[in-house]
């Protein structure tokens, strides 16, 4: 009888032992796959390309340690070093609802809370959202302060403008800035945004894939606006410049966003309507009431977006965005490790160029879509 239950225990401890170690990962790299595999050809001067950026990348949601190199995935250090990538957001997924898609979820089941335990996050992380977001925050600041000086956490526009000026002299240096994909985490308590401030967040995504006590979602329930905390959350953004991402707002949340926000817009990953036509993209109204406000439009690199699985269709997208309103105000938003199939890593970003100078780009044009844009918008909008 003692051998039996030593036997049992043994079985169990092994399987808990593979849950923690193996299951993780296994969710990470099923989810996190490519549909173009490297190593990828690049225009002669591409590496001399000053400033490579990317508008969204959700690397933190899976307990990666981005300062190694790994074979699954789509972002880490030494793959953003292999690809000349200068500066990249990192954004925090804390909720994501059960048979999650783009036409209607409610906010009744959440995911990520079973992920946070099977990663071994602290407790805490399992079932509080603020807590799971800013457990996200500290971990890229872990990164750098791990990197031995080749990764940065940018908050204000002198850490960026440093940054610039020593990337200069070493192409090696790398940098992220942190965002918030959904204010739901805020935990409905709009004295929360100063601890989001204090912890590095820069822009918020109003909502995300359900509606929220602040916004409406784009994949809803009832997809409203802006709730009167909405209106008082955007006020309050622009006091501390921080920026609204309109990722995923339902078309409500957006019409309200122009009308009560006067700060710096962007839409962090999208496609648009007149490309990929459906609810999670852009209309061609929107897209130019973004450009009147110089915003900047962060076009992605998976299938919903773009209506289609390599650089050509996302190259597509961004000519019909910079044919609209300006090819200043045009960028990458990837969507890498968002949990969708990408084009390819960030390794590939080198196959972007490549198909906008088949579009007729110029380098100096083509600069500014693969990351000058970026500089240029944080150089102007973040917090001094």
């Amino acid at each position: 009888m003692k051998r039996s239950f030593k036997l049992v225990g043994l079985i169990l401890l092994g399987l808990l032992a593979f849950f923690f170690i193996f299951v993780p990962r296994m969710i990470d790299s099923s989810k996190n796959k490519i549909s173009i595999e490297g190593p990828f050809e690049r225009v002669s001067w591409y590496d001399s390309i000053p400033f490579i950026a990317d508008l969204h990348c959700d690397a933190l949601l899976w307990d990666r340690d981005l300062l190694k190199k790994h074979d699954y995935g789509h972002v880490d250090l030494p793959r953003m070093q292999t690809a000349n990538m200068a500066f990249q957001v990192f954004t925090i997924v804390s909720k994501v609802p059960r048979g999650i898609n783009i036409e209607q979820n409610d906010s009744h089941s959440d995911q990520i809370g079973l992920l946070s335990f099977a990663q071994l996050q602290k407790p805490e992380t399992w079932f509080n959202v603020k807590e799971r977001a800013l457990n996200q925050a500290r971990s890229l600041y872990g990164f750098a302060d791990r990197s031995e000086g080749k990764f940065r956490v940018i908050t204000n526009k002198d850490e960026l403008q440093k940054f610039i000026t020593d990337r200069e002299s070493d192409r090696s240096l790398s940098s992220g800035m942190l965002g918030l994909e959904g204010a739901h985490c805020l935990d409905n308590d709009i004295k929360n945004l100063d601890v989001f401030y204090k912890a590095g967040i820069r822009y918020i995504g109003l909502a995300h894939f359900f509606d929220n006590e602040w916004a409406g979602s784009a994949h809803g329930m009832k997809k409203g606006g802006l709730t009167e905390k909405g209106i008082q959350l955007v006020k309050k953004m622009d006091s501390l410049h921080m920026t609204v991402d309109l990722a995923h707002s339902s078309q409500q949340t957006i019409e309200d966003v122009f009308k009560y926000y006067n700060g710096p817009l962007l839409v962090s990953h999208t496609g648009v309507r007149g490309v990929c036509d459906n609810q999670r993209n852009l209309s061609d109204e929107q897209l130019l009431k973004i450009g009147a406000r110089k915003g900047l439009v962060g076009i992605g690199l998976w299938e919903t977006a773009v209506c289609g699985k390599d650089a050509a269709a996302t190259a597509k997208t961004i000519k019909y965005v910079a044919d609209m309103i300006g090819v200043d105000r045009v960028a990458l938003g990837s969507d890498w490790d968002g949990a969708y199939e990408m084009h390819f890593d960030v390794t590939g970003a080198p196959l972007i160029v490549a198909e906008l100078l088949k579009l007729g780009f110029t380098r100096l044009e083509i600069e500014k879509i693969m990351g000058g844009n970026i500089r240029d918008f944080f150089l102007s909008n973040l917090p001094d």
